[in-house]
């Protein structure tokens, strides 16, 4: 919370560049000194390498290298440098994307698997289609078979001799 603070102040200060200038001698007063006492006025930031007590460079993202190298630069808290902190987001936010990345490709998967495709649909009434003609085909043909075996006395009937079971 404290470094969303620091944030909002020094861009801020960004926004408003006269006040930005009376601080900018506020953080020099601290080199040499601790990196907690630096940091605490939001618009300092500290170089542990050299120990020096700089102003943030708002108007750029990251301090440049001539002020401070990333791995020395701390602001906002001490015990976190600036390449500690880019690596870190880099990994959640990755983290973020690829979780995100994946939640909606289930939910596409999900989607067509719950609703039957159209082609399918077609293709199981074209073979219910099939399947009633060919039944009503073997009726018909039955049907003629059976016609032609009566009239030429070929048609088994039940054998009227056969034995009574009770």
């Amino acid at each position: 919370m404290a470094v969303v603070l620091r944030l909002c102040a020094a861009l801020a200060l960004a926004l408003l560049p006269a006040a930005a200038q009376d601080v900018a001698g506020a953080c020099h007063q601290y080199t040499n000194k601790s990196c907690e006492e630096c940091l605490k006025n939001v618009t300092c930031l500290w170089c542990a390498s050299s120990g020096r007590c700089v102003e943030y460079p708002v108007r750029r993202v990251l301090p440049p290298a001539d002020l401070c190298e990333l791995r020395s630069a701390r602001w906002g808290v001490c015990w976190v440098n600036f390449e500690a902190l880019i690596i870190a987001m880099s990994v959640v936010g990755g983290t973020i994307l690829i979780t995100l990345g994946v939640c909606c490709c289930c939910c596409c998967c999900k989607k067509k698997s719950k609703k039957p495709d159209k082609d399918d649909e077609r293709a199981a009434r074209e073979r219910e289609r099939r399947r009633v003609r060919q039944e009503e085909r073997r009726a018909e043909m039955k049907l003629r078979h059976d016609e032609i075996r009566r009239k030429y006395g070929l048609f088994k009937e039940e054998n009227p001799y056969a034995k009574f079971e009770n």
